[in-house]
Parts: structure tokens; sequence; C-alpha cells
């Protein structure tokens, strides 16, 4: 019995030492001969390992750690140097890189730890399962997650909060979600994006400029981790569909401190971003004057508090500023919420209370970027809640009967384990940048692209998909795809320039949207006054007047009739502006008529009051109002036909103020056409009314 025993005693030392034999703790006694190297290890050592430490409570807090990690790792990685073969220190390793931009080097480090000390940590199980869901390993991960619930002690598994059961919760919506990828194809912008962070992508309503943030080398002085304050940058695609090498945007925008561009108006004119003044984040406005981005003007004091607020989205028709900030009103949780201010009376900086997006949007972990889609009823935002499959992902709400619906996660490869947010979408809906710190970028996070498949066709290899196929993830077979849900966006972007008719040289302009069928204005905007360009988006169903306005010049005026279930169009425009001289003439496209009547339409008195208005404010100016049909009918009803209308508009401007004697009606008939009256389109441009100078 004594020598078995002995023997068993052999034997069980021998399996120590095969085990824990190639672990080498920060112990002075393992490096006798190299004392004074090791005290200077075991400095850097102690001092990442606390770092790792507090780091912990504040994610375990739902607190952001700041650069607590990146710190630490620098620490870490310098007593690595001195020893690599410690348990503990790859373990801290592992544990850091889980909480940074560089997740994927976390695995490696705790794989190594746990083949040095299987007993490295009692919390090793749970970081080993976050290595392995980064992975998109989820039972391997759940596995982990699994052993960590049962072997350890209720204090540790509450030491966590809810995070075992979230991680957990993400393995198996993962599962769901990556079994079923989107139609979807999702590309490194590579003109972008270096090995620092580049994110918050912000994106013109056409698509054409991204404006974004990085923390690249800059000239200025780094911080204690190495990096470089963020600034804000530009790149434009050219005809070719290339992205321009990004530029600073430069003083007043960008500075020696943080400044993160958050979102940029659908017609490109203002932004919004964030920075840090004093000792927290507040949302600010830049404006586009010409070619110049005016200083950032802080928003009201509803929207920025003693709390944390950043990222930030102009809604569509501008009466609100949607936001996230750290406070959480009526709440006593932490983190962070997505939260709405409504303007006051209409004026640009008076908000009223701020209030939470809802209960159904937010969550009890972090709310990350939130972006408006231009058709008003759509809103995406990133998320740690819901049914995330791990870090941030983005979800999508609809507004329908007042109130958002439950959030829908966009799924795989859009959304991975990995953190994915700060997604802005182009009008069309048919294309949208994120950025995201998964494996395979260029280092931290990069900007990447998403394009849509779009509905399910008959084959997939067809000449759309060949036009836009993927460099990084080719077709490579021809099978019928499951059903793909895309929100097909019903809008309009009318986009141009306003230019002198003369000289074709830009002109600055304020351009007024109408609802005709009610009289009310949609949006006013200003065209830019260095290039003359302008652009917005208009909801279907609708009929707009587009009215024109320059100092100078006679007013110019469009309408667009868009119908209801329409799919995305896009319309270019070059508005030429005329100076208001003797002869100039306009047509007024905006003024409607009952049917082979001279009876004016209610929709006429947006454009007619504005008529009003430009005669009182050039009291010397004496007009023709010139009436004009088709060719249908006889040339004596049509010239009387012509007339009453004509004067049916003077009649009008008279009974608002104007002098009989600076107005004359006269109707041509159908004598002086515009187009042929051989087409019905043709017909109805030869059917207007016009105004000429005498």
């Amino acid at each position: 019995m004594k020598i078995i025993s002995i023997f068993i005693t052999i034997a069980f030392l021998s399996f120590s030492l095969f085990t824990f034999g190639q672990d080498v703790p920060f112990k002075a006694s393992n490096f006798k001969d190299k004392k004074t190297e090791f005290k200077e290890a075991l400095v850097h050592f102690e001092k990442g390992k606390e770092l790792v430490e507090q780091g912990n409570e504040a994610i375990y807090n739902v607190q952001n750690p700041g650069n607590t990690f990146k710190a630490a790792i620098i620490e870490l990685k310098k007593a690595y140097k001195f020893n690599p073969k410690s348990a503990e220190l790859n373990f801290l390793l592992g544990n850091a890189y889980l909480y940074t931009n560089e997740k994927y080097k976390a695995l490696n480090y705790l794989e190594k730890a746990i083949k040095l000390n299987p007993e490295v940590d009692d919390f090793s199980d749970f970081y080993l399962g976050m290595a392995y869901q980064l992975d998109m390993d989820f039972s391997k991960a759940l596995k982990h997650y699994t052993k960590f619930e049962s072997n350890s002690k209720s204090k540790q598994i509450a030491s966590l909060g809810k995070m075992l059961s979230k991680r957990k919760k993400e393995c198996k919506s993962g599962k769901v979600l990556t079994a079923k990828p989107e139609r979807v194809w999702v590309d490194n912008v590579k003109t972008i994006n270096t090995k620092n962070d580049e994110y918050s992508p912000c994106i013109s309503t056409d698509g054409a400029t991204i404006i974004f943030t990085s923390n690249r080398e800059n000239g200025h002085k780094a911080n204690e981790v190495g990096e470089y304050d963020g600034d804000i940058y530009v790149t434009e695609m050219d005809e070719k569909g290339h992205w321009s090498k990004p530029k600073s945007m430069g003083a007043p925008l960008n500075t020696t401190k943080d400044e993160t561009a958050t979102m940029l108006w659908y017609d490109g004119t203002k932004m919004l971003l964030f920075k840090k003044e004093s000792d927290n984040y507040d949302i600010y406005e830049s404006k586009l004057k010409g070619v110049k981005w005016s200083a950032p003007m802080k928003l009201h004091r509803s929207i920025n508090t003693s709390a944390d607020q950043t990222y930030a989205s102009y809604n569509y028709n501008n009466r609100k500023i949607v936001f996230v900030s750290s406070k959480k009103v009526g709440s006593s949780s932490k983190g962070t919420d997505i939260f709405f201010c409504g303007r006051m009376n209409g004026k640009p900086n008076e908000f009223g209370a701020a209030q939470t997006i809802g209960s159904t949007v937010n969550t009890k972990f972090n709310e990350g970027s939130v972006y408006m889609h231009p058709d008003g009823e759509t809103m995406y935002f990133s998320s740690e809640g819901h049914n995330s499959m791990g870090g941030m992902d983005i979800f999508v709400s609809y507004k329908k009967q007042g109130a958002w619906t439950e959030p829908k996660n966009l799924g795989y490869p859009i959304n991975t384990p990995y953190d994915d947010y700060f997604f802005a979408s182009t009008a069309s809906g048919k294309y949208a940048y994120i950025a995201s710190n998964r494996e395979g970028g260029k280092g931290g996070l990069d900007i990447y692209k998403i394009t849509f498949w779009g509905e399910p066709k008959e084959q997939v290899l067809t000449t759309e998909d060949y036009l836009l196929a993927s460099i990084a993830q080719p077709i490579q077979n021809v099978e019928i795809e499951e059903e793909v849900k895309v929100n097909k966006k019903s809008l309009t972007v009318f986009k141009g320039k306003t230019i002198d008719a003369i000289s074709e040289k830009p002109v600055e302009a304020k351009i007024t949207i109408t609802d005709n069928s009610t009289g009310r204005k949609i949006e006013t905007l200003t065209s830019n006054s260095a290039t003359g360009k302008f652009l917005m988006s208009l909801p279907s169903g609708k009929n707009y007047g587009i009215a024109v306005e320059a100092d100078g010049y006679l007013f110019h005026s469009e309408n667009f009739d868009i119908k209801n279930g329409g799919d995305f169009n896009m319309v270019n425009k070059e508005i030429e502006l005329k100076n208001i001289k003797k002869g100039s003439t306009i047509d007024l496209r905006n003024i409607f008529f009952a049917s082979g009547k001279s009876t004016l339409t209610q929709e006429s008195n947006a454009e007619l009051d504005r008529l009003v208005k430009l005669l009182k404010d050039v009291p010397n100016l004496q007009i023709e109002i010139a009436g004009h049909t088709d060719n249908v009918g006889s040339e004596s009803m049509n010239k009387k036909l012509s007339h009453d209308r004509a004067q049916a508009v003077v009649d009008y401007l008279v009974k608002h103020g104007i002098s009989k004697s600076r107005l004359v009606a006269k109707g041509y008939g159908s004598s002086q056409p515009v187009a042929s009256n051989k087409t019905a389109k043709g017909r109805q441009q030869n059917r207007r009314t016009v105004f000429v100078i005498l």
C-alpha cells in the first residue's frame, strides 16, 4: 500500500509539473539572476493589472472605460517583453484587448494563458467565451459561459451584473442571425481608412460626400496612450464612383481637442458635432457659408446638460434634434439612452424639454449612435441591447401612428459580434455606411460601405448584380436566394445649381418648397453662395411647388408631382435666374385653374403671394400677365380663355394691394407654343401663365 501511495504521489507531482511547469509567475524567486529587470517589469505588471481591474469595474457598471484598457495594454506589453510565459499576464492582456478596437487579438492571449495554467483565473471561462463569441464560434462560447456559470460562486456571477445572461442571449441571437445572412455586401472603404480609427460617417443625401472623424496623426500632441485627438475629414465621390483622398476640414471645426462629426444635414449645408470643452461632451452645430464652415455653436441647454451628450441627428423637417445622452430622465440605471428635443416656435436654437425616445427603443444597456432617415419615418440606431449578437449592433425602427416600432436587427453581415455602429444611408436606401472594429479591417474602427441587393430575383447573376459586384465577396453560385426585407424609400432627391442665366456664375438663392394642396411651406433652404449647389429630399404622394428667389433676379418656379408608392428618384437641375430688367419673362408654373375655366384654385395661392411680395418689394416694377393655351378647341375660344385667366391673376394681385396701373392682362391663346401640341406633355407645357416686365 505504501508503494502504491508513493507511486500516486509521484504521478500527481509529475502531472502538476507537466501542467503548470510552463507557467512562470511574477515572483522574485523565479528571476534571481535578473533582479533589477524583474523589479522594473513587476512595476509595469502591477500597474497594468490595476488598470484592467478599473476598466472591468466600469464595464460591469455600464460605464465608458475610456482609455483605461489601452493604457493597461501599454503597461502589460512592457512586462510581456520580460516574461511572456506568465499565465496571469497573458490572461490580463486577453481581458484588456476584449474592450478595445483590437478585440480580435484577445483569443491568442487567453488560449495561451489557459494552456500555461488551466486555473489561471476564476473568470477565465467567461472571457474565453467572449473571445470565441467574437470568433463567431457561438457553440464553443456558450459552452464556456455555461461552464463558468456552473463552476463559479454566486458572488462571482453577481459581480457581472446582467453580463453573463446577456452574453448567452447574444450567442443564441448570433446563431439565428448568421444562419440566414442578409442579401448585402459589406466592403471596406480602403481609400478612407488607415491603421487608426475612422468612424461616424456623415453622408449627404445624394451619397456624393462623406464627412467622417479620425484619430489619425494630425500634427497635434499625442495623448497618454499615443493616440491623436479626433479631427473631422471630408471626401468626395468622383464621376467614376471613387472617393477622393480625405482632407482635414481644418479650423474652426478642428482644434487640438476631440471633435466628432455626427450628422450632416440632408442638403450638406450644416452639421452636428460634439466635443468636450469642459468636463463633459456637448453637441454643437456648424453651418456652411460658401466654402467655409462656421465656428461650431453650442446647442440649447435643453439638449446640453451636465451629463454627456454625444451622437445626434436632425429629423427630416428640422423640427427636432434626436441625440444620445448619459442622462436618464426618471431612471436610476446607468449607460446611455436616446432622447429628442423639439424646436420652440420654429426658432433655430430654442428647444423644449428633452424627452426619452421611449422604452421600446431604449434598453438597460448602452444605446450608441442614432440616424434619422430623410423619409421621416425611419430611425437607425446602435445598441448593446435588444437581440444584439455582441458589442454594438445596428437596428431599425419605424414610426407607426406616432410610436416607434419594435427595433429590428439589420442582421449579419452588417452586424457582427464586434462593435458595428454609426449607420448613415443615402436617400435611396440602396447604400449605407457604417463603422466597425471587426477583424480584417485596416486597423481599429474602419468605415464600411453596405450595398443592399434589393428584392430576390429569378436568378442572382443578373446584369445588375454584375454591376454591383463586390471585390470582397464576389457571387459564387446561381442559387435562388431567400427573400431579403429591403426597405425601399419612396423619395425624390432634388439637387442642382442656381446660376445667373447670362454669366452662368453661381447665385446664392432662397429656395422654398410648398405643398400645393395645402399651401403650407415644407422647407426653406439657401443654395451655396460659392457653388450655387442645393439638395433636398421630398416624400412621395404630393404635388410640390418650388420657388427660387435671389436679390436682383426674377423668381423661378418649378412644379413636381410625385406619385405615391414610387421608388427612389434623383432629379438634377440647373436653374437659370434672370435679372430684373425690361423684357425679362418668367413662367408661373405653380398657378392652376379649374379645367376649361378661368377660376384660380387654392393650389395657386403660394405662387401668387410670392408675386405680390415681388411687386411690393420693387414698387416701380410694371408687368404684363400673359395667358397661353394649347391648340385644342377654336382659337377664338382659346384666346378668350387665356385672357380671362390672365385677368384672374391681375384681379388677385389688385385685391392684395397692387395698383391696377402697374398690371396688364393679355391672352395669346395658342399662338406662342413652347412645345409640340401633338403630345399630352407638350400641350401641358403650352398651357401656362407668364409675366413679362414692361
